[in-house]
């Protein structure tokens, strides 16, 4: 019997690493034994946990500052220990926040073209584990609210619009907590544990609601080392990719509704291995080229992007390879969330790409130390992105150019067709003739 191929407009999507001068040279990638991805990027800027001397830092570069960095290139170096994690804020492409061994998470603003001079002073200092900071997540839709995770088994979730811890989640892990996600709208996280569970948590109700999970849906063996896996999931896409740190290669698979749910469908490899990996945001990628993924991995000395694409021939827009996507305007105000609030990303289109707004600056509001609680409708003007009006108009121009230009493509084809057809009649003729 014939083997039949499941149809996935993925099946045929490859990894290229870019050109030697598009990758950022001569950098000291930290060697700090921690599993975080060292790395994290976004449609302006990729951030790098490097080495430094008493105490910790990070690179912040332009995207288009490639080439080699010289050594007294400004970081971003506040931390007393070694920095373990970075993440940059989904609502504000210039706000940052960074989990260090120093016990503290910090939250920069980095200014609109880059650092020009190093940034010690960062916007607030986030006080309240007991051990090392390892992990550090933004919420996808709340503005100014931050998870942060450390080696005291405790995840805090942070207003950082008032500087506040407000929600304390120290009693649900027994061992070290590995890695901690969101869903999607920010109702639920998902944590990883030393003790080989995972657990699925409410924050708000302080309730796990997922626990011990016995059977996978799906199994899939990598190899036999016990390196870490990085993982990154596209939701538009649904297509998961796993890199390996120390490892060489990027397998990425496609995730589906029904059995056997899991696809693989190929492996980048490379030669040298990974000690970290940033994966950009959707809305920072390039749709000309129908990229659908864009890595930044680091070597030891070196930060290389791999680009992730469909081929197709067409040039115009594919817009089964880029539904919308989340955009970078909140959907919540911090309070909304801890009030009890849900909502999805609010959503944009990347038909002509995504063009960076500027961003507010960072404001925290320092709170009364006499009240005892912070009002529950106050509203923090921080990370604030301008509404977006849609202009009617232009959307309704755009659509009649669209189909004048099918119009136009259609009556091509047409006079193509009908001169094939008349050389044809006339090779016919010339051989009747002769």
């Amino acid at each position: 019997m014939r083997r039949v191929v499941r149809q996935s407009k993925f099946r045929h999507v490859f990894g290229q690493a870019v050109k030697n001068d598009q990758c950022y040279d001569d950098i000291r990638v930290s060697r700090v034994t921690w599993d975080s991805s060292f790395c994290a990027v976004n449609p302006r800027f990729v951030a790098i946990i490097i080495e430094a001397s008493g105490g910790g830092a990070f690179l912040v570069l332009p995207l288009h500052k490639t080439g080699r960095i010289d050594k007294s290139y400004p970081t971003v170096c506040g931390h007393t220990g070694p920095v373990l994690d970075i993440d940059w804020c989904p609502h504000n492409d210039q706000v940052i926040a960074s989990g260090s061994e120093d016990c503290t998470v910090m939250v920069w603003q980095i200014p609109e073209n880059g650092l020009t001079l190093s940034l010690t002073e960062p916007v607030v200092i986030l006080e309240g584990h007991s051990k090392r900071v390892g992990i550090v997540a933004w919420h996808p839709t709340a503005r100014n609210v931050l998870l942060s995770a450390g080696c005291d088994n405790a995840i805090i979730i942070w207003n950082v619009g008032t500087g506040e811890a407000l929600i304390n989640l120290d009693d649900m892990h027994s061992d070290m907590i590995y890695n901690v996600s969101w869903n999607r709208n920010g109702s639920l996280i998902c944590t990883a544990s030393k003790d080989k569970k995972v657990r699925v948590i409410d924050p708000r109700k302080q309730e796990i609601v997922a626990k011990n999970m016995q059977e996978p849906i799906a199994l899939h063996e990598m190899d036999t080392s016990n390196g870490v896996l990085l993982p990154f999931y596209d939701p538009d896409t649904s297509i998961i990719y796993l890199c390996g740190k120390g490892d060489s290669s990027i397998r990425y698979f496609e995730i589906t509704d029904e059995s056997p749910y899991v696809h693989y469908l190929n492996t980048f490899s490379s030669k040298e291995p990974q000690r970290g990996m940033g994966y950009m945001p959707k809305r920072g990628l390039d749709v000309n080229k129908c990229e659908i993924a864009r890595f930044f991995k680091l070597h030891e000395r070196k930060c290389e992007p791999i680009i992730m694409t469909v081929p197709r021939k067409s040039d115009l827009f594919q817009d089964d390879l880029y539904p919308d996507t989340a955009g970078p305007e909140a959907a919540l105000e911090a309070e909304e969330w801890f009030e009890g609030k849900n909502a999805d990303p609010i959503l944009i289109s990347l038909k002509h790409g995504y063009i960076p707004g500027k961003n507010r600056d960072l404001k925290v509001v320092k709170k009364n130390i006499l009240d005892s609680k912070p009002t529950a409708n106050k509203k923090c003007d921080l990370i604030n992105v301008p509404k977006k009006t849609t202009d009617t108009a232009s959307v309704q121009n755009e659509a009649k150019l669209d189909e004048i230009l099918k119009e136009i493509k259609s009556i091509k084809d047409t006079i193509c067709n009908q001169d094939e057809r008349i050389s044809k009649l006339e090779q016919q003729m010339a051989k009747i003739a002769a």
